[in-house]
């Protein structure tokens, strides 16, 4: 008999569920990772994202055969086609049970089912275990036995159910018996997805996320509850491209957190504290994802909102897409996302609100771009931000409160470096002028007016938001 374990969006042999009761018992072990390049797109994947998941798959291969365990990676071209793959798979391996993580994404879900009907047909076993959520979505609910949809009570609820529970790490499997294999070359798969220069900011594997991740604890997250706002400070773990292919898991991060704040989920250091908050709220959209499944349909958390007058113009789309907007913030941030493939969460706040709450341009059109963009595309996280900026999705903020980019730039990057770095025709604008550039400077330097005075646009999108909640009650 021989056990296979199915990679997925868990690139990594520590702390992984499924690797690790794979590797429970005596029978020879096999790993498979099936690419999906048409999936992907289908997903709006970018180029960054397809090329980092590649470059960790050969991480992967390399820190599997320590364990003495072979990786056969083949193409597939859509999730279909990854389950006749595996079956084909399993019967010339002769596998008798297939172990893989659970995904909470409704076309992830769909193919584990179809997977589970093909295989249980051929007589081969099928176990998927919950590894991308810490608690089980379905024993986190309110007294009413209903998913929560605000983020406080749903942390708090968390909280309480992780120290019953007591959270560990199921650790890294001992090296197995090994069975012969044809080899595969990930390495000719690799070469099909070319580099971007954005992987050139990325080193990929488990290895390297362990590292930032201790880095980070060691020297930054102290400080992360005050630091974490400023785009031109180094404050924040950048772990997010990690965790999005499971290059590392969540528990690791909160149990190396939590460790690091010595156990502590309500007291002792507030940046750690803060961290820990951020980790739950990615946990809590991914538990979104699990219980309404419509997110993955593109629909409106919040079905008031589903259709508002959104404005249709692919003039304002491409010059906030390129960071020519005439807001310093705005477009040093899409400048950061277009060449890092990655970009600070306060921009991402600040550039979703202005797509969406200035221009009035559709989220779909803003979630789909930063997917292609991201390096850390995830799309749990991705739609619950863009929604939570819109007003239109769970805990969202209220459709009047709007960032005004000026205010924001002035705030949080008071010298204006981060956009003299990102924004380079601004490089000689000094002081204050350089949140809000004069007409005389912006033509100096060729950098663009405004393409929409704030206030103005700010209260047609009230008014929008307005008009939606009173035909609603009508």
């Amino acid at each position: 008999m021989t056990h296979a374990v199915w990679f997925r969006s868990d690139l990594r042999v520590h702390d992984n569920p499924a690797l690790q009761a794979a590797c429970d018992g005596d029978e020879p072990l096999i790993a498979y990772y099936f690419h999906t390049p048409g999936q992907h797109r289908q997903h709006h994947v970018g180029d960054t994202k397809l090329r980092f998941i590649l470059e960790t798959l050969v991480a992967l291969r390399s820190d599997l055969l320590d364990l003495n365990i072979h990786l056969v990676a083949l193409s597939a071209n859509d999730y279909e086609a990854s389950v006749d793959l595996l079956l084909e798979q399993c019967k010339a391996h002769q596998v008798t049970r297939v172990f893989c993580n659970q995904e909470t994404e409704l076309n992830e879900r769909r193919r584990d089912r179809l997977a589970r009907e093909r295989l249980q047909q051929a007589g081969i076993g099928f176990q998927c275990l919950r590894d991308q959520m810490v608690l089980d979505p379905t024993k986190v609910l309110t007294n009413e036995e209903e998913p929560y949809r605000v983020f406080t009570p749903f942390k708090r609820a968390w909280i309480k159910q992780a120290r019953r529970q007591q959270l560990q790490s199921c650790g890294t499997p001992k090296r197995q018996h090994t069975i012969k294999v044809a080899s595969t070359s990930i390495d000719e798969i690799l070469s099909w997805q070319q580099p971007t220069k954005a992987n050139e900011h990325w080193s990929a594997g488990s290895r390297e996320a362990q590292q930032r991740l201790q880095q980070f604890l060691n020297q930054r997250a102290e400080d992360y509850d005050a630091r974490r706002d400023l785009p031109a400070v180094d404050g924040t773990s950048q772990l997010s491209p990690y965790l999005a292919v499971g290059a590392i898991s969540l528990r690791h991060c909160l149990l190396d957190a939590l460790a690091a704040n010595r156990g502590e989920w309500d007291s002792g250091n507030q940046g750690i504290l803060t961290w820990i908050s951020e980790l739950i709220w990615r946990e809590f959209y991914k538990y979104l994802s699990w219980h309404y499944p419509d997110l993955s349909k593109g629909k409106s958390f919040n079905p008031k909102y589903e259709d508002l007058p959104w404005n249709q113009n692919e003039k304002h789309l491409r010059a906030w897409q390129q960071g020519r907007t005439g807001y310093p913030l705005v477009d040093e941030g899409m400048r950061q996302l277009n060449t890092l493939g990655w970009m600070h969460n306060r921009l991402r706040m600040v550039t979703a609100m202005f797509l969406t709450k200035q221009l009035f341009i559709h989220w779909h059109a803003g979630e789909a771009y930063f997917m292609q963009q991201l390096i850390d595309g995830d799309y749990a996280p991705n739609n619950g931000g863009w929604q939570w900026s819109a007003s239109t999705g769970a805990d969202a903020a209220p459709y009047f409160r709007v960032f005004n980019p000026t205010r924001q730039s002035e705030r949080f990057d008071a010298g204006g470096d981060f956009i003299r770095h990102w924004v380079a025709e601004l490089a000689e604008i000094s002081g204050k002028a350089i949140h809000d550039p004069s007409p005389e400077e912006r033509e100096q330097a060729g950098y663009p007016a405004p393409i929409v005075d704030h206030r103005s646009s700010v209260e047609a999108v009230k008014q929008a938001f307005k008009q939606a909640q009173a035909t609603e009650t009508s």
